[in-house]
C-alpha cells in the first residue's frame, strides 16, 4: 500500500532536490509560485492525460497570458473526458 507524503514533507524533498527534472521549467515561469508544481500533482494522482491538461491549464491561465485560450482548453478536454465516460457508460 502506497502512503501520501504530507506537504511539508513534499516542500522538505522539493527544496533538497534543486537539480531535479521537475525543478526546472522550460519556456517561462508560470508555474514557478505553485505551492506544488502541476507535474507532481498529476502524477502522485494517477491522472490521466486529459485530467493532467485540466490541471495544468486551470493552474496556468493567470499567469501565461493567454487566459482566455487555457480556459477554452480546460473545457476541451472536460468535454473529452464526458465523451469518453458516455461512451464507456452507453450513455
Amino acid at each position: 500500500m502506497q502512503t501520501r507524503e504530507r506537504h511539508d514533507e513534499y516542500m522538505t524533498r522539493r527544496s533538497t532536490e534543486e537539480n531535479a527534472a521537475s525543478n526546472k521549467q522550460v519556456g517561462g515561469n508560470h508555474y514557478k509560485d505553485c505551492a506544488i508544481q502541476p507535474i507532481d500533482f498529476i502524477l502522485a494522482n494517477n491522472f490521466g492525460f486529459c485530467e493532467g491538461n485540466i490541471i495544468k491549464y486551470t493552474t496556468r491561465y493567470r499567469k501565461k497570458g493567454q487566459t482566455i485560450q487555457d480556459l477554452e482548453k480546460v473545457i476541451h478536454y472536460a468535454q473529452l473526458l464526458i465523451e469518453k465516460e458516455k461512451k464507456n457508460n452507453g450513455k
